[in-house]
């Protein structure tokens, strides 16, 4: 006998997003696909570091003072908390709508817009929202079928919309928007700070050997043993990585914290959103340094409009085998019987065998009797008691 027994198959909402996301540890880590350059970013910091600390770290702290290297610690800590926590989290992506909600949007749509003659091409599809006595215009998203958020934009290589989308970052490894973007600002302050650190202390420690054995004799060190290899060779890779990194970085801090002052995104700044030729004011701007500051970086984090650990469930058949008894007369169901006939087959597996038994119309004339009468035993069965 085979029994359909109907088990249930727990599935996350995570398996089941749209877009290129890569998703990890039961959907708790979100990043974009592309994620080779994050890894290099990963390396370099990891790498110098871990050079500054064996080497350099360990001779100024016993020649200056033993806070350097803690000082150092706590940047190097800070700076990948908040790469990590930029990298692994939700920018703020928006779902998309749903097949019942899109239909009922392009029903509005076109009832607002009305018939368009063939030919000729459709209206935009825009709705104007009023912020601080300024028109916004909210526009449509083809692929999310949502009219987006004031400060939303989609981001062409996650394929999802982004609540007030910045940019995509292919060194941290994902979208930097809403949710994200103060762990990404204090990300790249922290590896500034510690970019400019390194590359100080890498100075004072060639300067300070230069000062025992001269500039010339301790470039001459022959590469070796502690702390002649480090000098020679390991020393000035540090002191190169961080002078390219420190044009980068640096100046990519300033003009975050421009923007932050002015409550300013880098897709605005970009597409001269407010300082183009209409002249239009940023009306997300309070007018004053201090508060738009404490609205990007201080201000209360929204939470994560994904549901990415939400449980769907889906239904899953599995067949189990077992037997039953069969009498002499039963016949195997045929091979080809269909799903439908499931019910029918279990019958002719396990029949019940009735005892023969006749009707009253196919019992003999003298046997034959009335509903309610009773039975009454022939002459020869009494001759035969006798």
């Amino acid at each position: 006998m085979s029994v359909m027994v109907a088990r249930k198959k727990v599935v996350r909402k995570w398996e089941k997003l749209p877009g290129r996301n890569t998703f990890c540890c039961d959907g708790r880590i979100m990043m974009a696909r592309q994620k080779g350059i994050f890894y290099l970013t990963l390396f370099l910091i990891l790498g110098t570091c871990a050079l500054f600390f064996a080497f350099e770290c360990r001779y100024l702290a016993v020649q200056l003072s033993p806070a350097i290297p803690v000082f150092a610690a706590v940047l190097f800590l800070f700076a990948m908390a908040t790469l990590l926590r930029t990298s692994f989290s939700d920018p703020g992506v928006i779902p998309r709508a749903l097949p019942d909600e899109a239909a009922f949007i392009e029903m509005e749509i076109e009832a607002t817009n009305g018939t368009v003659p063939q030919g000729q091409r459709p209206p935009p599809r825009i709705k104007n929202f009023q912020i601080n006595n300024q028109i916004v215009k909210l526009k449509y998203c083809y692929t999310c079928k949502i009219f987006r958020p004031p400060r939303a934009s989609h981001c062409s290589i996650c394929d999802n919309c982004v609540e007030r989308f910045d940019h995509h970052c292919p060194w941290v490894g994902n979208c930097v928007g809403k949710r994200n973007y103060r762990y990404f600002y204090l990300f790249i302050l922290s590896l500034s700070l510690l970019t400019i650190y390194i590359f100080t202390f890498n100075i004072v420690y060639v300067a300070l050997k230069s000062l025992k054995i001269g500039f010339l004799n301790t470039l001459k060190e022959t590469p070796g043993t502690y702390p002649s290899m480090s000098l020679t060779v390991l020393t000035v890779l540090e002191v190169l990585i961080c002078f390219f990194t420190l044009w980068s970085v640096v100046g990519l801090t300033g003009f975050h914290t421009f923007l932050v002052a002015l409550n300013q995104t880098t897709n605005e700044d970009i597409k001269g959103s407010w300082t183009g030729k209409n002249r239009v004011q940023n009306p997300y701007s309070h007018g004053n340094i201090v508060k738009n500051c404490c609205e990007v970086l201080c201000g209360p984090l929204p939470p994560s409009v994904l549901d990415r650990r939400g449980i769907l469930q889906q239904e899953e058949s599995t067949a189990q085998e077992g037997s039953c008894p069969r009498g002499p007369g039963t016949q195997e169901p045929p091979a080809t019987q269909g799903p439908g006939q499931a019910q029918e087959g279990h019958s002719v597996l396990c029949p019940q065998v009735p005892a023969p038994s006749m009707s009253d119309t196919e019992m003999p004339e003298e046997k034959q009797r009335t509903p309610g009468e009773l039975p009454v035993p022939s002459a020869d069965a009494g001759r035969a008691e006798h």
